[in-house]
């Protein structure tokens, strides 16, 4: 293990705080507000249970890999340092970055669902002072107050030390999966939720029927192997968060054996919650795809599911868990990203400043300052910038997963201690992994819906030019310290 003299990072989290920071950063805004915006439209309730229990699947095969690699570096930084020990600077540098990405881009993809969470519950009491508009959705002045209050908070909660970060972490997931599941009784039971009312099964074409202005059943059950990927190609971002647990290895205070079954349980309770909070949505509206199409902006179905099936108390029930799932996902990927960025400096790869431990309260200050700062813009751009934000992890947390598993495999080889077992998922958890990357980047004829959005593009281009202009920044000095 690492000295915890060296790092100046104290051991404090216990397994049940790392599986509540792990499910915290799996479960967040999209799982409540993709129903009606990604997922029944573009896969339907069958194509979406299909490829999130398959995405499941396949990151329990990459965790594998993690599980290995955390006892042999169980240094802040994870994926990060994984890359460097086995394959170089450079590929390091590519890795974090993305990485970077990743878990950056998903603080304010939360941030911009507290505005619509106030104003589902509580009406538009934020639709005040200035205002514009970005991709046809207005953003007002009152809902960045509210959002960067929020974000500003919860960064000086993670700056004031690990174990109050850990508490909060887990009083929010362990409420955000009692609501869900609660919910997911309730629509067993009500005789609002009906099997029937679930078709399209597949979903239907959505930029049809917009065309349209209505939507009929000759749009619906569209190519099943479509509906399927639509949502697989994404399940990187829909996962993204149980990889963070190889961040917080500095502070853990259990044995590294516990990992792979943190992990798993944190993998399987995700893809519960996307799967129900799914089904619930088109089983208690049958009308739902008229309701996508008829929508402004992003229709937040579930709330309206919920409402149906319980009234007043499915409102509390959906606004208690997003707000916990927003929360969550906002302290954990806070403390992911701030983690990386110390190792990457620490290395030489970003700024000296980033790699300095607060003395008083142990933990990396400066770049959890800079994640603040950077998260700010969520609230600034508003709600529709959802979908750039979740093409922005799905490829970085993609990087990360193919790196550890090539990492994985060579470590294995080279110190002859991995199993046959370990070695095939390793490969199996690479190529997955350049599936991901495929399907996110390149446009493949007949498969709508699945790769990246011209503004994810712009937002990829733009990252990748800054992540060369720091590399060349720092090159002399990571030749030093390496």
């Amino acid at each position: 293990m690492t000295n915890e003299k060296q790092s100046g990072l104290r051991r404090t989290l216990s397994p049940m705080s790392v599986w509540a920071i792990a499910f915290g950063c799996i479960i967040g805004w999209g799982s409540f507000i993709n129903p009606g915006k990604k997922f029944l439209p573009n896969s339907g309730v069958a194509g979406t249970t299909i490829a999130m229990i398959l995405g499941a699947l396949v990151m329990v095969v990459i965790a594998v890999s993690y599980a290995y690699m955390v006892p042999k570096y169980p240094r802040a930084g994870g994926e990060f340092t994984f890359t460097k020990e086995c394959f170089g600077k450079i590929p390091a540098f590519v890795c974090g970055w993305f990485l970077v990405a990743a878990y950056l881009t998903n603080v304010p993809m939360n941030s911009t669902a507290i505005g619509l969470i106030i104003d589902g519950i509580f009406g538009p009491v934020l639709k005040w002072g200035f205002h514009y508009t970005i991709a046809g959705f207005e953003v007002w002045l009152g809902e960045i107050i509210v959002a960067g209050g929020i974000l500003i908070l919860f960064g000086i909660l993670n700056i004031l030390g690990v174990k109050k970060a850990a508490f909060v972490q887990t009083v929010l997931a362990s409420l955000l999966i009692l609501c869900v599941f609660t919910l997911f009784i309730a629509a067993l039971v009500s005789p609002h939720a009906k099997v029937e009312n679930m078709a399209p099964w597949w979903g239907f074409d959505k930029k049809a029927a917009v065309l349209a202005g209505t939507y009929d059943e000759t749009l619906a059950n569209q190519s099943w192997i479509s509906a399927i990927l639509a949502t697989f190609a994404i399940a990187p971002w829909a996962f993204v968060g149980f990889d963070a647990i190889p961040q917080a290895s500095e502070e853990f205070k259990f044995s590294y054996k516990k990992v792979i079954f943190i992990m798993v349980i944190a993998i399987a309770f995700g893809c519960f919650v996307y799967c129900s909070n799914n089904a619930i949505t088109a089983a208690a509206l049958e009308n739902w795809p008229e309701l996508i199409v008829d929508a402004e902006g992003t229709p937040w179905l579930l709330l309206s599911a919920a409402e149906k099936m319980l009234g007043v108390w499915g409102k509390v029930l959906v606004g208690v868990g997003v707000s916990c799932a927003v929360l969550s996902g906002i302290m954990g990927f806070y403390l992911a990203s701030s983690r990386l960025m110390y190792s990457m400096a620490k290395d030489g790869f970003l700024p000296a400043a980033f790699g300095k431990i607060d003395e008083k309260h142990g933990t990396p200050k400066n770049a959890m300052i800079f994640c603040i700062i950077v998260s700010l813009a969520g609230p600034i751009l508003g709600r529709e910038a959802l979908g750039w934000f979740v093409d922005m992890s799905a490829i970085g947390a993609s990087i990360g997963f193919m790196f550890t598993s090539l990492a994985a495999f060579r470590i294995s080889k080279r110190d002859g201690d991995g199993s046959g077992a370990l070695r095939v998922f390793a490969v199996m958890g690479a190529v997955f992994s350049l599936t991901f990357i495929v399907l996110q980047l390149i446009p493949i004829p007949g498969l709508d819906g699945v790769h990246f959005s011209w503004q994810s593009y712009v937002m990829l281009g733009v990252w990748v030019a800054l992540g060369v202009a720091f590399y060349i920044k720092q090159r002399k000095k990571m030749n030093v310290l390496n």
